[in-house]
């Protein structure tokens, strides 16, 4: 259910938030609206072009003209990239590259424009005030939020002859977006980068060292990053101070992204540590933020307003926002950078712009997947 205004409220933060409620009235407009916008974009790469980009006028032109594509079809563009050509592929100049945390396969290097950084910021931000305004809990915007992100200075790349550092994409949004309002990250991304770009379980255990000392007296009030490094961050501090977070902060929400069955998996054991707080899913990735949780239900709600999405499933291609409750398939995602990007996960509808992301996609999770609901039926 979308919030109402209220004292002003919405109004506020209706840059960051208010085309998101307006796209979850009518997605179909919305995402039509989107695709002209990345059309005009991709007009100017040289892909674009050779898709005949120009001659896009609605989305079985855009299927037809442009295949899908993944990480390793987008190798030789990238290539082009970092000699310098940026629009091979990319409306506008790179700010810098960015790197995943290969928790599935090997680590993917991409590159991220100011237009994908504002989208990180906006989108990114929507999970928070949501939440705040939905609960009228406004002294989550005036705490700080645990730091718990992976190093931003990892490697280097040598860009027609100048040298530039890269880390991972979690850090290195941290540290060139490190407040909304009066919320800030606590510790500063450049504090966790001093201690080096290992990740270790000794490397883990003095970054979380430095976020227990810097937190220790302050008004924290949510934590946002990877699930598995916020669950491992409690352990340590229970088991290096022998106190819980919860005993030491009064957190609002925690906000947790990268894994699949957070609200079964993970919330149980989370609220263990940190108490019974909320626990919001946001759904994003490298290469972008792509849905957060709207309400209490335990389902992520779609960024209609700016990303264009489709699902692959085994009736055809379809639009996300026109699957039917129990409807699943390959999500493809056609970003600011990247038409019709496969971003390699599964995605089932709940209905009412309800959806969860279950696995990535692979023989295993498609095979636990079509057991489960053999067995039992839909997982909705």
């Amino acid at each position: 259910m979308l919030p109402t205004e209220e004292n002003g409220t919405l109004s506020i933060f209706q840059p960051l938030i208010g085309s998101w409620y307006e796209s979850l009235k009518n997605p179909e407009e919305s995402q039509k609206q989107v695709l002209s916008n990345l059309i005009n974009g991709y007009q100017k790469t040289r892909y674009g072009k050779s898709h005949h980009a120009s001659e896009v006028k609605e989305i079985r032109d855009f299927r037809t003209n442009f295949p899908i594509i993944d990480y390793r079809g987008l190798n030789p563009y990238l290539a082009e990239v970092e000699k310098g050509s940026y629009d091979a592929i990319l409306p506008e100049p790179l700010l810098c590259w960015v790197m995943t945390r290969g928790s599935t396969g090997p680590a993917k290097v991409l590159p991220a424009t100011k237009a994908h950084l504002e989208q990180i910021m906006t989108c990114g931000a929507r999970a928070l005030i949501n939440h705040a305004i939905r609960r009228k809990d406004y002294e989550l915007l005036v705490g700080r939020i645990l730091n718990l992100n992976f190093p931003s200075n990892v490697h280097t790349i040598t860009i027609n002859g100048k040298t530039a550092a890269y880390g991972y994409s979690s850090g290195t949004y941290a540290k060139l977006i490190p407040t909304l309002n009066q919320v800030g990250l606590l510790p500063r991304q450049e504090d966790i980068d001093a201690l080096g770009p290992g990740i270790t379980k000794q490397d883990w255990e003095r970054r979380f060292e430095l976020v227990y000392q810097q937190a220790l007296n302050e008004n924290v009030t949510a934590t946002m990053g990877v699930t598995p490094v916020i669950l491992s961050f409690a352990r340590y501090v229970n088991r290096k101070h022998g106190k819980k977070p919860k005993e030491l902060w009064k957190m609002r929400a925690l906000f947790c992204t990268s894994v699949r069955k957070i609200q079964f998996k993970y919330a149980p054991t989370l609220g263990k540590y940190f108490g019974q707080v909320p626990v919001i899913e946001i759904y994003s990735a490298t290469e972008g933020v792509f849905a957060q949780q709207l309400d209490d239900l335990p389902y992520v709600t779609p960024n209609y307003d700016t990303y264009f999405f489709e699902v692959e499933t085994g009736q055809g291609t379809k639009m996300l926002h026109e699957l039917k409750r129990g409807e699943w398939g390959k999500l493809i995602v056609s970003s600011c950078m990247f038409p019709r990007y496969d971003i390699g996960d599964l995605i089932e509808a709940a209905g009412k712009n309800y959806f969860r992301v279950f696995g990535r996609n692979n023989t295993l999770t498609l095979l636990e997947h079509r057991l489960y609901r053999l067995l039992f039926g839909s997982l909705i």
